[in-house]
Formats: structure tokens, sequence, C-alpha cells
């Protein structure tokens, strides 16, 4: 019997790439979060500029929040997959 492709057949990513997607995007919304403060609370990026914004978000410290949350992130995004 042929299995016909649907709709409904997921291929699943390895490991390795589905953790490095998720901890990627949690990155990606660290970081916006970040540039966008820099617009909207401080009001320091509309004076200046968008290159002084994102000098002042891309320090060693905010990257090791970052990678400490995203880690922690990503393992509750893995236990509510597994519970629900």
């Amino acid at each position: 019997m042929d299995k016909k492709a649907t709709g409904n057949d997921k291929k699943k990513l390895p490991f390795f790439w589905r953790t490095f997607l998720e901890v990627g995007f949690i990155l990606f919304l660290f970081y916006s979060n970040l540039l966008m403060g820099e617009y909207t609370h401080s009001g320091l990026g509309q004076k200046n500029g968008l290159l002084w914004a994102i000098e002042d978000i891309f320090t060693w410290a905010n990257f090791a929040i970052a990678i400490i949350l995203a880690l922690i992130g990503y393992l509750v995004i893995e236990l509510l997959r597994k519970r629900f």
C-alpha cells in the first residue's frame, strides 16, 4: 500500500534544531523588546538614533541575561508541551 502525502503528515525537526530555533526566537523577542524600550520608555533612541540604540542594547550583560532567560523559557515551554 502506498502512503499518499496528506496535510496531516508532520515532520519533526531534530532536537538540536528545534531547540536552536526556539531559543533564537526567544532571543529575538528579548532584543526587540529592548529596542522598542529605547524608543518608547527612555526616549533616548529618538534623540540619538537607531545605531546608538542598537549599540546600547547589545552588551555582554544583556546577552548573558538573554541566554539564561531564553534557556529557562525553553525549558518551561518543553515542560508545558509534555504536560498538555
